[in-house]
């Protein structure tokens, strides 16, 4: 693979910078679409940034945006921790301009487990899916599902049959993710075979299927018109597309 550095433009939620990256770096940015995004590469040199434009300014500016960042080293599930988190912001508003997060296996050789809770729970102990049980009532389906939740694991979402607020299924779960702005996200494998991801915070219910909420329900500001990626809010162009919002 080359090591030769080329000019590229970045995107982030709030603008893009203009830098030099290498052949590694562009793989780490493209997230399958014509457009590189800054996030999954992380921080880079102030160096290696000739340019950079923000979206709350509307305008682009010479040079390096700021760069902050935090070596939290918080285990955020099994064998995989938040080594460090920052944001480029810009010099004139201090707007963000991306955010990025880098996470680090302790062992690299293990399997990710079980996410951490995002809050501590009230409860003594995590809500569960029970199994039915032999007794003269008959359970309903909602007392076999539970809210879904950060600590849901990987392996007991694989498989099941993901279903829209309409009853209608739309595809079949494959793995819990982490998208371009390190929100966690659930992958799955569409009807028609193709892949896609569903925000964690448009489902609804997770038992023996995933339940997607209403529309209504799960609208979110940032939410792109054109292909339903959730921005972060005050975004004023989609991460994902580029659509302006």
């Amino acid at each position: 693979m080359s090591s030769e550095l080329r000019l590229k433009k970045l995107r982030g939620s709030g603008g893009y910078v203009m830098a030099t990256v290498s052949d590694e770096q562009q793989m780490k940015g493209n997230l399958g679409g014509p457009d590189l995004f800054l996030a999954p590469i992380g921080r880079l040199e102030a160096e290696r940034i000739t340019k950079h434009f923000c979206n709350t300014c509307e305008k682009e500016f010479e040079g390096s945006p700021k760069i902050e960042f935090e070596n939290p080293n918080e285990e955020v599930a099994e064998n995989l921790i938040l080594y460090e988190k920052g944001q480029y912001i810009c010099n004139s508003c201090n707007a963000s301009i991306a955010e990025y997060r880098e996470f680090r296996k302790q062992d690299e050789a293990g399997d990710v487990g079980v996410a951490k809770p995002l809050e501590p729970s009230v409860e003594s102990t995590p809500q569960q899916v029970v199994e039915p049980t032999v007794e003269p009532t008959i359970q309903t389906p909602q007392e076999t599902v539970t809210q879904p939740g950060p600590a849901t694991s990987v392996s007991s979402i694989e498989g099941r049959g993901v279903y829209d607020e309409n009853a209608n299924k739309i595809g079949t779960a494959k793995q819990v993710g982490i998208d371009s702005t390190q929100s966690m996200v659930l992958v799955i494998t569409k009807n028609d075979g193709s892949e896609g991801s569903i925000p964690w915070s448009n489902i609804k219910k997770v038992g023996e299927v995933i339940l997607l909420g209403n529309p209504e329900e799960i609208a979110q500001p940032g939410k792109c018109s054109n292909c339903g990626f959730g921005n972060k809010e005050g975004s004023k162009f989609c991460e994902e597309c580029g659509t302006k919002i």
